[in-house]
């Protein structure tokens, strides 16, 4: 069986290098060691050998910086003195950036191939860019635009009208309709983008569908994770801020916007016409109510159920959710009150 210790295998991930030292120290953008050795790869403190590069940002994992064998280790300045010797120290004040950045030039991203398969459908009113790369059994609808170097992987829907930017990564089933979608974006396995939103309006008679005539704008760099889905908008766009990262399993709702560089983890949803500011975390299985505000930066912890307004910078926890501070206060006042009350039992039985 293979080594499960060491990371990219070589049947799944392109590998480049050996790397020089100091052309790691220039895409981590700090000086040269001084050292002339090559490095092959990367690892995990405790497989690393002398050819790999490793890092440690999490402090709990301290005391496996003692006994590693890595050739270089990118940490923060804390650490640089516990390095063994024969280990170079790479001194970076985000390791853990330092580390995605490194592992990305070890192991980079997969680049079009360019072409169409032979059993991909396209179009011929769709424009598509130069070393694009369509798959197998895709379907690429009428007045589409693909910009150049873009992956649309087999088995994906791209319906009439949509427009995609450069260097985007369309996976495997992914269906992907009334969406203009920005540049270097990633779409995983999957995901819905694009269909109708939850909209009805009650009659006597039952249900009448609402249509839904807005888009989903997909800004430059976010990508949104395997099943998961994006409605459209109704009257008004659902939107996608550029940098913004959502999980496997999320649920956006129509005329919902995020705001960019936020992160919305695994089975979190969140409801029509929300508003979420810029640089939020929605922890997993998170659910936000309709016609939200959440102001910039403010974090909403896992199974939290939000259904007022949260300000910039606020934590929120529990359902409903409420204030960090105040959540804590009552969980530690009930946990007293649990306590006494047992004690009252045994001393009265």
């Amino acid at each position: 069986m293979a080594d499960a210790a060491k990371p990219g295998d070589a049947r799944f991930f392109t590998r480049t290098g050996p790397h020089s030292l100091s052309d790691i120290a220039a895409v981590l953008g700090i000086a040269a060691p001084g050292d002339a050795r090559l490095i092959t790869g990367v690892a995990p403190l405790q497989s690393a050998g002398p050819q790999d590069v490793s890092f440690l940002d999490n402090r709990r994992y301290a005391g496996l910086l003692a006994g590693t064998k890595a050739g270089a280790v990118i940490l923060s300045t804390e650490f640089a003195p516990q390095v063994p010797a024969g280990t170079i120290a790479l001194v970076s004040p985000e390791p853990y950036v330092g580390w995605a950045r490194i592992s990305t030039m070890f192991h980079p991203f997969p680049v079009a191939a360019g072409g169409i398969h032979p059993a991909a459908i396209v179009d011929p009113t769709a424009e598509i860019g130069a070393d694009c790369e369509i798959g197998a059994g895709a379907v690429i609808g009428a007045r589409v635009k693909i910009g150049r170097g873009s992956i649309i992987g087999p088995l994906a829907y791209i319906a009439e009208g949509v427009e995609i930017g450069v260097f985007c990564r369309i996976h495997a089933q992914v269906t992907v309709s009334h969406a203009l979608i920005g540049n270097h974006v990633t779409l995983y396995p999957g995901a819905r983008i694009g269909q109708d939103g939850f909209g009805f309006a009650m009659g006597k008679s039952g249900f009448v569908p609402v249509r839904q005539l807005g888009r989903v704008l997909i800004g430059d760099g976010a990508e949104v994770g395997a099943n998961s889905t994006v409605d459209r908008g109704s009257a008004q766009d659902t939107v996608i801020g550029p940098g913004v990262h959502i999980d496997n399993l999320v649920q956006i709702a129509h005329n919902v916007t995020i705001g960019a560089y936020s992160v919305v983890a695994g089975q979190a949803g969140v409801a029509g016409s929300t508003q979420i500011g810029a640089q939020v975390m929605l922890a997993a299985q998170s659910g936000l109510a309709g016609h939200l505000t959440i102001g910039d930066k403010a974090r909403i912890g896992a199974q939290s159920g939000v259904m007022h307004d949260v300000a910039a910078g606020e934590e929120v926890l529990g359902a409903p959710a409420q204030n960090a501070r105040a959540f804590f206060r009552e969980v530690a006042t009930l946990r007293k009150l649990a306590r006494s009350g047992r004690k009252t039992d045994k001393a009265g039985g």
